[in-house]
């Protein structure tokens, strides 16, 4: 077990072709929800020094505007993921402010039925076929991609995710939008960091032990 969890991406190549990894990085309740009953997200940590954490460490995983405001830097070279895949419920919280591209310069892929690709360069891609997408990432490109949310999506796609980075925040919702929603999953994972970060979050990380 190791006190720090890793800073860099771990894409592999496989038999010589470049396999990039999925990883899951989402904050949680201690009962394991990601949102509450509605979807809010109001009573997660926004404690000063938690987000500097994260602005320091995961800028990447901040909107462009939260980024600006706590002075957060994107360097290409060190950055975990490359490429970010959300639902259309993450989404649509930057979209109703209008919002567009809410993780620029990733490149962002959107899960959606009913929205479409504006075809405006740097605005999200929107997909039907998440599994589909994924596979072919994995093999496209460089870098790992970034799964944002939400639950559904994350069960949609449970057995391509490689890594579980978890913030786990000292609440309990009760009830809420699970951590991985739809039909039953399983499988085993190792524990592979744990780190005690400000407004005590404990960031847990765990690889798929395949």
């Amino acid at each position: 077990m190791h006190d720090r969890c890793r800073t860099l991406t771990t894409t592999v190549v496989v038999k010589g072709v470049t396999i990039r990894e999925l990883i899951y990085f989402i904050a949680t309740s201690i009962d394991g929800r990601i949102a509450d009953a509605d979807g809010g997200v109001d009573a997660f940590i926004t404690d000063p020094e938690f987000l500097q954490v994260l602005a320091h460490e995961y800028p990447e995983s901040l909107p462009a505007h939260a980024r600006e405001a706590l002075g957060a830097r994107l360097d290409p070279e060190r950055s975990r993921w490359s490429t970010v895949l959300m639902g259309r419920r993450t989404y649509e919280p930057a979209l109703s402010v209008g919002i567009l591209s809410p993780y620029a310069p990733l490149a962002q892929i959107v899960v959606s039925h009913s929205l479409r690709s504006s075809g405006e360069a740097g605005d999200p891609i929107v997909v039907d076929d998440p599994l589909a997408t994924v596979r072919r990432l994995k093999t496209e490109g460089d870098g790992d991609i970034w799964l944002c949310g939400g639950g559904e999506l994350a069960g949609a796609l449970a057995d391509e995710i490689d890594r579980l980075v978890i913030k786990v925040n000292p609440i309990v919702l009760g009830e809420g939008r699970p951590l991985f929603a739809g039909p039953p999953i399983s499988g085993r994972w190792r524990l592979t960091g744990v780190r005690r970060l400000p407004g005590d979050v404990v960031l847990l990380e765990y690889d798929r032990d395949r």
